[in-house]
């Protein structure tokens, strides 16, 4: 019975030899979440109001202030600077924006155009 014992305990052992090798499982790499760069802002576009013969102040500085965020008075001198050069600078806001603003205004029938700010 001792003998039957001494083979069980024998099982797979390790020898010291350099003949042997024991497989090791290699380390796991770490998995690191990818820097991600903060946000940027988004590049500026301005938002210009273009004089017409066809409306009247009225109709343009209630446009603007109901379609900007605008008071009266500042729809007021963007009107009547867009009268006197030709052209003014309603506001300045990202390219998204500036295309909605350009879309709402034509439905109303006044021009704006819209360009990169530098």
């Amino acid at each position: 019975m001792a003998e039957k014992e001494q083979s069980e305990d024998a099982g797979p052992k390790e020898s010291n030899d350099s003949k042997g090798s024991v497989a090791v499982k290699p380390k796991r790499a770490r998995k690191r979440k990818p820097q991600t760069k903060p946000p940027q802002p988004l590049p500026p576009w301005k938002v210009l109001l273009h004089n017409d013969d066809k409306n009247e102040f009225l109709f343009v500085i209630n446009t603007v202030v109901e379609l900007t965020p605008l008071k009266e008075q500042d729809a007021q001198e963007r009107t009547i600077e867009a009268h006197e050069t030709g052209v003014a600078l309603l506001l300045v806001t990202h390219k998204e924006r500036a295309e909605l603003y350009q879309e709402q205004f034509k439905s109303k029938g006044l021009i704006v155009t819209i360009e990169p700010a530098e």
